[in-house]
């Protein structure tokens, strides 16, 4: 009925566009995890088929790079910041600072497994 769960010591897995992800809880309307990039990183750019998501940084410096149709922006990413990641959004992000750059995200509705996430051609070069 209820789900508690403490933040996991090591990564679960890691995600399409290659982030360490720590998975938290999911009910039916969406789903909870922890993102990490390591200093100095890029990720690799994709985009959603049929999700959207909603991040919240909580460690870390960096940037993100997000498009959808004809918009288009790269913003400077902090602790205390939200963003929103509509469905089908290229987008890409990387660290910037000394720290990991860690974030949790909801995913809605859940995530549905690896084939949701589609590569796409990013504004960096993402060598991991």
């Amino acid at each position: 009925m209820f789900e508690t769960k403490l933040l996991p010591s090591r990564p679960d897995v890691t995600a399409p566009d290659g982030s360490d992800v720590r998975i938290l809880l999911s009910l039916k309307g969406g789903s909870m995890a922890h993102f990490e990039l390591a200093p100095g990183k890029t990720s690799i750019a994709i985009a959603h088929y049929t999700v959207e998501e909603i991040w919240y940084f909580l460690a870390g410096q960096g940037e993100m790079w997000r498009k959808l149709d004809e918009h288009e922006e790269i913003i400077a990413l902090s602790p205390n910041m939200a963003i929103t990641i509509p469905r089908g959004t290229h987008f890409q992000f990387r660290s910037t600072g000394h720290a990991p750059l860690t974030a949790v995200a909801i995913t809605m509705p859940p995530w549905p497994g690896e084939n949701e996430a589609y590569f796409v051609e990013g504004y960096w070069n993402s060598r991991q």
